[in-house]
């Protein structure tokens, strides 16, 4: 019981521990069901019933400043009290928090581009190389409209999936994982091998 508590806090610290984590893991039913049916009915609409997304974001905005101000309106000449909104602005330390996060991940990529270009990492290059490949492929049987609903169901399902089934995940994914790595070696030993410079330090040696 107490293993199983640990790797459920895990799980949720890992996806920042917050008001996100509570949705990804359905720890609160209500705003994972409403983004569920939310994505779901804004994906039929734009891709089964044929709506143009500038289009259906004006309506929708038309529609709530019109409801909005109705409601304002009637409220002053009927007494009732006007529309609960709360205060419309973003503070400077949510703006300083979301530019600090920005900035590590645009350093991080980078680096990882000096690293391929500068610094010749064959490694990390092969690695780089077959993520886009596999983000080219997937997304060449998808528009962004789809992509976007495909990712936000696998979000919605893989980390309760993986918080309830951690340990016999873990598992196979070790064991895929170091086959992949043996597999990755050999392909990068045979790649070298390839490569006048590195076969001919290796004859020295």
């Amino acid at each position: 019981m107490g293993d199983s508590d640990s790797s459920r806090r895990s799980v949720h610290h890992a996806l920042g521990g917050g008001a996100v984590a509570d949705i990804l893991l359905w720890k609160k039913w209500y705003p994972s069901a409403a983004l569920l049916v939310g994505s779901t009915a804004l994906w039929f609409l734009l891709e089964v019933a044929g709506y143009n997304l500038l289009s259906f974001i004006s309506n929708v905005l038309l529609l709530l400043v019109v409801i909005l101000f109705c409601w304002a309106k009637s409220a002053s000449l009927l007494n009732r009290p006007l529309p609960p909104l709360p205060n419309l602005e973003l503070s400077e330390a949510t703006v300083a928090k979301a530019a600090d996060e920005m900035r590590v991940q645009v350093n991080y990529a980078l680096s990882v581009a000096h690293d391929i270009a500068i610094g010749g990492n064959l490694k990390l290059f092969t690695q780089v190389t077959i993520g886009l490949w596999v983000v080219s492929y997937v997304g060449s049987f998808f528009n962004f409209i789809s992509l976007v609903y495909f990712c936000t169901l696998l979000s919605l399902s893989v980390p309760v999936l993986y918080d309830r089934y951690q340990k016999t995940i873990d598992e196979k994914l070790g064991f895929v994982c170091n086959i992949a790595a043996e597999q990755c070696h050999k392909i990068d030993n045979k790649i070298l091998q390839k490569i006048p410079l590195f076969s001919n330090d290796k004859k020295i040696q």
